[in-house]
């Protein structure tokens, strides 16, 4: 089989940390998400994930005012210059500090960052590849602390950077005529947000404790003009005859005094510059008075400005945001969005909308200020995610977290449209219903909850007659009997999901159960549990013994994780030794044992004492699932790896057979082969990414890294945890994530899968468009000779042979091509090995092309021709099958939008036609009333002329 599955999607996190900014156009936001970036089209209501990835956090990005270069920092101070035409990383500089603040000039021309105490300006990088992209213009020093941010003035001569030490500076990347930097000072906090007014040099300065700070330019921006250069002095004996030249070439000079004009030039043409603060105001005064808020602990985290519509926008660090008009500085607006510190805002070219980022939360929302409305509303799982669940179609993907949320994402737009929070503990488990109208979870709190997908209203909810905690779900292939495991009561409990109704306690396990399945086979009932007793057990649902326990198979060490196969004919065991056992559910035999332990890897944390080897020992898989056609197995767990092995399937007639051959022979069959290893992250902000740590982290006392770090620019006063301290948060840590993989999911349409990380939910998809991969190929197809085919109308043989040589292009190109009538002949023709094919290659272009009733037509003929062959409903085929119930919902769904979209544009121009009919007819009437008006005076005029 082969796999070319690669990063395609991150959901389950929108927003992480650093700023967030608007496109050029202003339709789309970028929002860095750990060490990868998010774009999200507000106009098309779809979300991608850029394929780039850093070896730390995001933390400032800056876009090109072309909107074709992206500069991202992370936090180790290595920047990324990312072309968003290609989506590649064309070049990569170390500045070795942290950087708070990037921003590019109107002009583009320049970028400028902040850098520990200093301001950086560089040359901005081109769109090809260059030796050296990052050229240094200038290097501004005189601050005493951090500098925090920077804006541009419209002609991108000047700059205002703001910083820790209450003070902002004014510096001019030119020469300007006795222009020097400005400091503007007079702040009682770090400043936080300073900005330039449009084609002026008139700026606002916000800073942490709430006041804004009005600055007056005594001079328009357009009087300031840049130096010429001056000649180069001349040797000391040529400097008096340089002199002679020029005192003669003047002619309003004085011969007796030739220096003293020019110094009275000099005092005249010498302007005064300076910087007048014309108010100061008090933004967190208008939060006085507010129940449970007090304007002393209220600090402004972040802020924006919009020269052209003259708004300002604060944030703040308890959840709500301001919006004022400038230089009046009247309020327009005040809305709280959430408890937790706003972290970045941000505000579109055109100004009606605001972007609003919340790090805390992982919440991320584009409200537009003049209607008062959301045009966009995310937010991620604020803690670590446990469990996922593919819909039966693929369309939609569920998550559970410890943050107690079931959330529902759509994959085609990688939004999140529903979020349930009827549970109050970690989510163990989601599963959908095999019709897809019911979500499932279960949770440590007790219950296991079934959701409408129509409604999305909590319809069931199931509990055990004993109080137990809910470690593991499952539902059957009819969609009735839903299964949990406890992990404190050790038993598994049946519920009837019409009538919500406990049906049976099958007890035997000794130790929380850890993982169970039932069977995918539709005339199975077999349900099959792991426990930490180390065992496997196998139920019968629905036998009238189902309390007791059909089969029971001894592991070598403790369950953690069980699942089918999807004919069900194989159950795989994951157990806490690091092996993967594979066992035949009808017979209860084992069929063969992979040893993956050192396959998973590992790493060595900040606080281990002992190496990654030694630590590996520890390790196991602790979530295993089948690919869609059943070739291969996915295993993850505590580790960045994902591994995938494919395992030799034998007949049970031939099983024994080759079993005694290799046995006799001494040989071993190639049963498991590894595949592919998949690192999910690079990711170094997580920890145990690497096997060792450097040395210049270790001290006589310990890793560097386990120093607490107190001091935030951003997050408000500094609170202590300390021993009878009573403001704070007593339970809030500094720590520091471990990279893992909680659980993986194949999706039914065999094109993807997905798994929960630390990270979020990573999707990775199918590309077909990497590997060249020929079926029954022989030497007379050519591409030359199918279109020679096709040329001679010979559409049965040239459609063959281009399946045959499988390039997607020639293919597309022998399919359009079929006229509509010769559909069905071509379809008679061919052999049923390329039925499968047919389809999945008619669901691409389905997605890429918009001939639809052409895509029906040979979906439907072939229905019709080989639906024999299609009922065999072997693995690869339900996935098909599956993947053409996706996208072909998928189009209705948008048609039906568009015809009733258009349905009601018709009505309403149907209504403004009766209107404009109504006044035309009127028109017509008052006109020939006109008419016969004046041939009345007309009549009378020449009876009166006759007389």
């Amino acid at each position: 089989m082969r796999f070319s599955y690669n990063f395609s999607q991150l959901l389950g996190t929108v927003y992480r940390k650093g700023n967030i900014i608007f496109s050029q156009n202003g339709d789309s936001v970028l929002a860095p998400v750990g060490n990868k970036i998010s774009v999200y089209d507000l106009k098309n209501n779809k979300s991608e994930t850029l394929p780039i990835e850093s070896r730390y956090n995001y933390t400032a990005i800056a876009l090109s005012p072309n909107g074709v270069i992206l500069i991202a920092i992370n936090e180790d101070g290595e920047a990324d210059v990312i072309s968003l035409l290609n989506k590649i990383i064309i070049h990569k500089f170390r500045f070795n500090r942290p950087v708070l603040a990037v921003k590019f000039s109107p002009n583009g021309r320049f970028f400028a960052l902040t850098k520990e105490s200093d301001l950086l300006v560089y040359h901005s990088p081109g769109t090809k590849r260059e030796y050296n992209p990052f050229v240094l213009e200038r290097k501004f020093h005189g601050f005493f602390d951090e500098t925090t941010c920077l804006d541009w003035s419209s002609d991108s001569r000047f700059l205002i950077v703001g910083s820790k030490d209450m003070s902002a500076r004014v510096f001019s990347i030119e020469r300007i005529l006795h222009f020097k930097k400005f400091l503007l000072g007079g702040h009682t906090d770090a400043v936080v947000g300073c900005f330039f007014e449009r084609d002026s040099m008139d700026a606002y300065t916000v800073a942490k404790n709430g006041s804004v700070s009005v600055w007056e330019f005594s001079h328009d921006i357009d009087s300031l003009k840049k130096v010429e250069e001056l000649p180069r002095k001349k040797a000391p004996e040529t400097e008096g005859a340089e002199q002679m030249e020029e005192e003669d070439h003047e002619e309003d000079d004085d011969p007796t005094d030739p220096k003293s004009k020019p110094k009275e030039d000099e005092k005249e043409e010498k302007e005064n510059y300076f910087y007048k603060r014309l108010a100061r105001h008090f933004v967190s005064e208008t939060f006085k008075g507010e129940k449970g808020v007090s304007i002393y602990n209220i600090n402004v985290t972040a802020a924006a400005y919009m020269p052209s519509t003259k708004l300002l926008v604060t944030g703040y660090s308890h959840g709500a945001f301001l919006l004022h008009e400038m230089p009046e500085f009247n309020l327009i607006h005040s809305l709280k969005i959430s408890k937790q510190l706003i972290s970045s805002v941000a505000i579109n070219p055109t100004g009606d909308w605001i972007a609003l980022g919340c790090a805390d939360l992982g919440q991320l929302l584009v409200w537009e200020w003049q209607s008062e409305t959301y045009i966009m509303k995310q937010q991620g799982h604020f803690d670590t995610m446990s469990s996922v669940a593919y819909s039966p179609d693929g369309s939609y993907v569920a998550t559970g977290g410890r943050d107690s949320k079931v959330k529902v994402w759509d994959t085609n737009t990688g939004f999140s449209f529903v979020t349930f929070t009827e549970h109050t503990s970690t989510i163990t488990g989601v599963a959908f219903t095999q019709t897809g109208r019911a979500l499932l979870s279960s949770s440590l709190d007790g219950t296991v909850r079934a959701f409408d997908m129509a409604r999305y209203r909590n319809f069931r909810t199931f509990t055990s007659p004993k109080p137990a905690q809910f470690s593991c779900l499952s539902i059957d292939v009819s969609g009735d009997l839903v299964a949990a495991g406890a992990q404190d009561t050790f038993d598994v409990y049946l519920w009837s999901l019409q009538t919500g109704k406990l049906l049976e306690v099958l007890s035997g396990h000794e130790g929380p159960v850890s993982s169970l399945c039932f069977s995918p086979s539709p005339s199975s009932s077999l349900l099959v549990s792991v426990s930490w007793d180390k065992t496997l057990r196998i139920w019968d649902a629905v036998s009238s013994a189902a309390s007791l326990t059909r089969e029971t198979v001894n592991l070598t060490s403790d369950g953690l994780a069980v699942c089918f196969r999807p004919d069900g004919k194989q159950v795989a065991v994951a157990t806490l030794d690091g092996h993967i056992s594979i066992f035949d559910p009808q017979q209860a035999t084992q069929l063969l044992t992979i040893e993956g332990r050192n396959d998973l890897g590992s790493g060595k944390s900040d606080t281990d004492l002992v190496t990654a080897k030694k630590n590996l020992q520890g390790k196991a898989f602790n979530t295993l699932c089948y690919t869609a056609d059943g070739e291969c197995l996915l295993a993850a767990g505590q580790s960045k790896n994902i591994c995938i092995y494919q395992v030799l399937t034998f007949s049970s007639k031939s099983q024994k057979l080759v079993l005694v051959i290799n046995f006799v022979l001494s040989f071993q069959v190639m049963e498991k082969i590894l595949v592919k290893k998949y690192e999910i992250t690079q990711n170094r902000s997580l920890d145990a990414m690497d096997d060792i740590i450097n040395r210049r982290k270790m001290t006589e006392f310990g890793n560097m890294a386990l120093i607490e770090e107190r001091e935030d620019s951003r997050n408000g006063p500094v609170t202590l945890r300390l021993p009878g301290v009573r403001s704070g948060d007593m339970a809030s840590r500094s720590f520091k994530p471990e990279v893992r993989v909680s659980q993986l999911q194949f999706s039914p349409n065999g094109r993807a899968f997905a798994a929960t990380t630390t990270e979020g939910l990573l999707v990775y998809s199918l590309d077909t468009n990497l590997v060249f991969e020929p079926f029954d190929l022989s030497e007379d197809i050519t591409p030359k000779t199918i279109r020679n085919a096709l040329k001679s109308k010979d559409y049965s043989r040239s459609f063959v042979m281009a399946l045959k040589l499988n390039e997607s292009k020639l293919t597309r190109e022998v399919y359009e091509t079929i006229p509509p009538d010769s559909i069905a002949i071509v379809v008679q023709t061919l052999p049923s090995s390329y039925v499968e094919r047919v389809l999945t290659f008619i669901v691409n272009q389905m997605d890429t092309t918009p001939h639809i009733e052409f895509h029906l037509k040979w979906m439907v003929a072939i229905f019709y021709e080989h639906g024999t062959v299609l009922q065999q409903r072997t693995p690869s085929t339900v996935s098909v099958l599956r993947s053409i119930q996706k996208t072909v919902g998928r189009k209705f769904e948008d048609l039906s939008k568009i015809c009733q979209h258009n349905r009601y544009t018709l009505q309403y121009l149907l209504a403004l036609g009766g209107t404009a009919q109504k006044r035309t007819v009127g028109s017509i009437m008052s006109i020939e009333d006109g008419d016969e008006e004046d041939s009345d005076e007309d009549e009378g005029v020449d009876e009166e002329m006759e007389t």
